[in-house]
């Protein structure tokens, strides 16, 4: 390994420590911001579905640990790791990061969303820690209650705004990824991880699925359904498919996704989308939402 790279495993492992010390469970990461360690059970047939159950590493965010001692282990096991991951949700933080992307291609500015979610929703974003991402984005890092799992999503709140929570991992400040160093924010290192607004907890922690009546379909509110399909047609070239993925997403989690399909998808066409191409947006909603095994 070149002295560069172990400049950079070294570094790696310091911030993890320093991050385990404060309580945050931290896993080895490569410098694609995927787990370093190959999965011990990768070479098994059938597929072999383990939370490190069996007491090896290799389960990725499952690895993650405050015990310097454990913590150690997994780098050394993990020589070539660059970075390191923060388990979302597990105490005694339970952290939930707020992901906000820079995409300047499909005019989206998640953080102009999230002012706008606050202002709506009648809460104030707190200072916290914020770490800045090397394509421009930043994390925000919140403190959920006992009790409250928060799940994670993609641009279910607003596009460009993902949400790490139980299950999922954040990348730590000081890890060097392919497309750069991510890095504390400015000011922002003194501070503990905030907690979640109220309101914006609401947000992120949806309500069941309704139960479906024997047809297979409920009948979505007026209002809600009439303000999702507004929210497509008012789409600008750039945000055509975002937006129709987005307002998709939320009538499927009210439950009225299939009721609803047909209007979105007219009013996806108007703004100039295909039939097939709204028809896939809408599919590929669906399967998202959808409820899946062991989650």
């Amino acid at each position: 390994m070149a002295t560069t790279d172990r400049q950079t495993a070294t570094l790696a492992l310091a911030h993890a420590l320093s991050a385990a010390e404060h309580g945050l469970p931290v896993f080895p990461l490569s410098a694609t911001k995927l787990p370093a360690l190959r999965s011990p059970h990768r070479d098994e047939s059938p597929p072999v579905h383990c939370r490190g159950a069996c007491g090896l590493p290799g389960h990725g965010v499952h690895d993650a640990t405050t015990d310097p001692a454990t913590v150690r282990a997994l780098f050394a096991a993990a020589p070539r790791a660059t970075g390191y991951g923060i388990a979302c949700g597990r105490p005694p933080h339970r952290l939930i990061g707020i992901d906000l992307d820079i995409d300047t291609t499909h005019g989206n500015d998640s953080v102009a969303a999230l002012q706008h979610l606050a202002l709506q929703h009648l809460f104030t974003i707190p200072a916290t820690v914020t770490v800045l991402t090397p394509s421009g984005g930043r994390h925000l890092w919140l403190t959920g209650p006992s009790g409250v799992s928060v799940p994670n999503s993609a641009g279910r709140l607003a596009p460009g705004i993902d949400v790490r929570g139980a299950g999922g991992y954040l990348v730590g400040p000081g890890s060097v990824t392919t497309h750069g160093r991510y890095r504390l924010a400015p000011g922002t290192a003194h501070l503990p991880p905030a907690p979640c607004p109220r309101a914006l907890l609401r947000l992120l922690t949806p309500p069941p699925r309704p139960h479906r009546h024997p047809a297979g379909r409920t009948s979505p509110t007026s209002r809600q359904g009439e303000g999702l399909v507004q929210f497509v047609r008012a789409a600008h070239e750039g945000q055509r498919n975002t937006r129709l993925f987005w307002a998709a997403c939320r009538a499927y989690e009210h439950g009225f996704g299939d009721a609803l399909a047909d209007a979105l998808t007219e009013a996806a066409i108007r703004t100039g989308l295909t039939e097939q191409e709204a028809r896939a947006a809408i599919a590929s909603a669906a399967r998202l939402t959808s409820p899946r095994p062991n989650s």
